[in-house]
Parts: C-alpha cells; structure tokens; sequence
C-alpha cells in the first residue's frame, strides 16, 4: 500500500521506524510531511519531508498522525483533506479521541469499533494505553468497579525539546551549576525532580492528562460511567512510563489470579509479567533481602523482545478492600504508547480486508 506520515519528531520517527522493523508493507517511499519541508534524519535514515498540503495526500491508503509531533490541530486541519483524498486516518492526536463517530482503539482489546466507514481512527494517550491494555483482561473476568492510578510519565511525552532539557540539566547538575528551564515547557526544572502537573489545569483542579485517562478508559472499556481517578506526574526518565494502579472488582478477584489471567497470551495480549521471587544474585547476597521480588522499570524496554509490550508487576492484594489489587504497569510511551499501537492498529486493518496488504 501507499503511506503517508504526518510530523516527523519523537514519534515520528519511532513510526518509521516500527514500519521497518515490522515490515509493514509500504509500496515505495514512505510520504513524509510537516509543516515546512527540510531534510531530516528519522529511523537512522535521511528523509525529504515535505511541506504538507492536499496534493500529497492523492493515492494515500493510510496516513498516520503523529500527533503534537505533527502540530497541535494537524488532525483537524488535514485528517478531512486525507479522508477525501481516499484515505484511511490512524490518528495519534488528541484532537478527536473522544468525538462519536470517531474509534479510539487499541488493538488488543476494540479492534471491532474499526469499519470500512471509520475512516478516521484515533489511538488513545500514552498513559492510558498501557493501563487498558493490562486492566482490559482483568476487566473481561471480573468487571471493574473503580480504578485509582498515579503515574510517573517520561520527558519524551512532552517531546524532543523536553528530551534536550532533561539533558542540558543533567550536565548542569554534575557540573554544579543550577539548572535553567524553558518554563514553555515545564513550570520547574526536571532534573532531579517530580512535578505533579502534566498538561493544563480546568476548574476541578485535575489536569488534561489526568482526565484524558479517565474518559479514554470509559470510552475504550464501553463503561461511560466507570469509577476511575488519577495523579500524572512528570519525571526526570526520558523515555518509557511507569504506573501505580489500585483496582477494585465487582466479582472475586486476588493477585494469584490476575497474575494466572496476566500471565496467559490468549487472554493477555501484550502484556508481559515481570514478577516474583528475585533472580537477582545481589539481593540476597548484597543487600540481604531474601523476600525481594522482580518487577519492570524502564531500562526492560531496551530488550527488543520487550519494547512494545506492556510491563506489570508488582501485582498484590489490596488489604484493605475486598477484590481489589495493586499492580505496577510500564511501557515505551513512544513505541507502544504511541507509534506500534498506530501501527498495530493499521496491520489488523490488513487483516480485516480494509487496507492492501
């Protein structure tokens, strides 16, 4: 098939590169577009990107979005003018997540809200991703009644410039000095910090991200009035999310079995169990902690086998309320979060008969 690509930072680049490592079958060269054209270097290779407009969109089957990478509103403004060109939409932005008509889909768990007449599909926000994709399996079992998740969200959900800020800071720290900061981008320096503030505040006091995650699970899970309340806290990681989730079900549920449910690929796809006794030789040796267990950080989604799944560990009883777990959940904010689950989204089409494959 013929692709398109809209934005080329962060994300973009990540798209490009799941294509290849997936083979995605794009017949030619990949058209790649911006707001202004220049060269640049995405997936280790060097790309003309082109200044978008309607013209380049004529014989697209798919385009993908990349969202903020792409500028704030480019669904808005070129999602139609790629719809009439012909083309399917696999939308990274925030811009029609929660608008009827429009599927936000993870493939693992709604790939059925896809048709021929959806011509415009938007893939959730990163946080919410991962979370869905590890609590969907429980939910099937055991329907959830109330979610309460806090994350710890990576600079590189902000993007490249908040990539190179974290850096910049980092020099100036073992360097001594202060750090400075953009406030553009966050209200206080990253570097060695945690700031509880991701995108803007309303009149709740919750911000846009934390409320983002509440009506994308509703929407994804079809429970428009499930009981979900969230913190999302920025920090000083550049890539790959972390989440502390507490949930409570209708019907019997205990750690042992949602690891047994976690732990099956049938009823869990995409997730990987890191959890148990510690095979680390320092924890009983060094740090004398016979109880230590494993669980996933970050540094688990360099492992190839690793980078696009969703990590959960950490997975225990909740004491104090029945039926009701605790569970840590990591993720590649810009692989799975982002451009394998546009892709992903965009392979099952290929099976369901709406793109060439």
């Amino acid at each position: 098939m013929r692709a398109g690509l809209v934005g080329v930072g962060p994300v973009g680049d990540r798209i490009v590169r799941v294509l290849r490592e997936r083979r995605f079958p794009v017949d030619g060269e990949l058209v790649v577009m911006a707001t202004w054209e220049r060269l640049e270097v995405l997936d280790g290779r060097r790309f003309l990107v082109r200044k978008v407009c309607k013209r380049l969109f004529r014989g697209l089957d798919v385009v993908f979005f990349a969202g903020r990478e792409g500028a704030r509103g480019a669904g808005v403004k070129w999602g139609p003018v790629a719809v009439e060109a012909g083309a399917y939409v696999i939308d990274n932005g925030s811009d029609f997540r929660l608008r009827d008509g429009y599927p936000l889909v993870v493939p693992e768990i709604n790939m059925h809200t896809v048709t021929e007449n959806t011509r415009h599909i938007t893939s959730p926000n990163c946080s919410t991703i991962q979370m869905v994709v590890a609590l969907a399996p429980l939910h099937n079992v055991a329907r959830i009644k109330r979610v309460v998740v806090s994350t710890y969200q990576s600079v590189s959900g902000w993007g490249a410039d908040a990539m190179e800020e974290l850096a910049q800071q980092n020099r100036a720290l073992v360097r001594g000095k202060a750090p400075e900061f953009n406030p553009g981008i966050f209200t206080h320096p990253i570097a060695a910090e945690c700031i509880p503030h991701i995108d803007r505040f309303d009149e709740s006091g919750y911000t846009k991200e934390e409320l983002k995650m509440v009506w994308e699970t509703r929407k994804i899970l079809g429970r428009p009035n499930l009981a979900i309340t969230g913190t999302t806290v920025r920090v000083p990681v550049m890539v790959g999310h972390g989440e502390s989730i507490n949930v409570q079900f209708s019907r019997k549920m205990d750690a042992e079995t949602a690891l047994e449910i976690l732990r099956d690929p049938e009823q869990s796809p995409g997730v990987v169990v890191i959890d148990g006794p510690s095979k680390d030789r320092n924890a009983k040796k060094v740090r004398k902690a016979k109880l230590e267990r494993d669980y996933p950080v970050t540094r688990d989604l360099a492992e190839p086998a690793l980078a696009d799944m969703v990590l959960v560990g950490r997975v225990r009883n909740d004491e104090t309320m029945p039926n009701t777990i605790n569970l840590w959940v990591v993720a590649d904010n810009l692989r799975k979060g982002a451009a394998t689950n546009v892709v992903q989204i965009a392979e099952k089409m290929i099976e369901k008969g709406l793109l060439p494959g």
